[in-house]
């Protein structure tokens, strides 16, 4: 196995990469300038050198705890719950100024993500400390989605916290008649008063 190969297996590894894309993106590394390889090599090291979680919230961060956890203007009694850094980051774009928590995933039996593998007592732990009036689930709605945030809701139960989640419904110029019984069922469920 040569070189080549062995690049091509390590791109393979990646998520969604199969074996075309992964010979197409050692291809595309062979192309490039050396400078160009270099600095990528660079920034693989800097990701894995520099990058961490967030002892707070479990956010990527370059410092502990993040800019968000430290940012006295956050709403702290606001805490917004997201599976992933990727949807923090969408929420964010939304002017939310209150904190995250990142669970680190869904929970997904048959793919061995059990409650033990997410930041789901983190979770549990950091509300018992903390004085939060809202947890807002900004999580999608998916099945493992679902069985996440009923099961968090259940372990929440009792502490006193207003629980929330993002409203579902019909995305922005989609037509009714196009939409499926649940997308529908939902914007009539979290409609609005006009």
């Amino acid at each position: 196995m040569g070189p080549l190969d062995e690049l091509a297996r390590y791109f393979q590894k990646m998520p969604s990469v199969g074996a075309r894309s992964a010979q197409r993106l050692a291809f595309f590394i062979l192309s490039q300038p050396q400078n160009w390889v270099d600095g990528f090599i660079q920034s693989l090291q800097a990701v894995k050198k520099d990058v961490r979680y967030c002892s707070q919230c479990h956010n990527i961060t370059l410092t502990d705890p993040c800019e968000i956890c430290r940012d006295p203007d956050r709403i702290r009694g606001l805490l917004c719950v997201v599976a992933d850094p990727r949807d923090q980051q969408a929420i964010e774009k939304i002017s939310y100024r209150g904190l995250y928590h990142i669970l680190g995933g869904l929970l997904s039996p048959l793919d061995s993500i059990t409650p033990e593998v997410l930041k789901i007592d983190d979770l549990v732990q950091k509300i018992r400390r903390n004085n939060y009036r809202e947890v807002f689930f900004a999580i999608n709605p998916t099945v493992e989605g679902e069985a996440t945030i009923l099961y968090i809701a259940d372990l929440l139960k009792g502490l006193g916290v207003r629980m929330t989640r993002i409203a579902y419904g019909l995305p922005t110029n989609a037509n009714i008649d196009y939409a499926d019984e649940l997308t529908i069922s939902r914007a009539y469920e979290g409609r609005v008063e006009i």
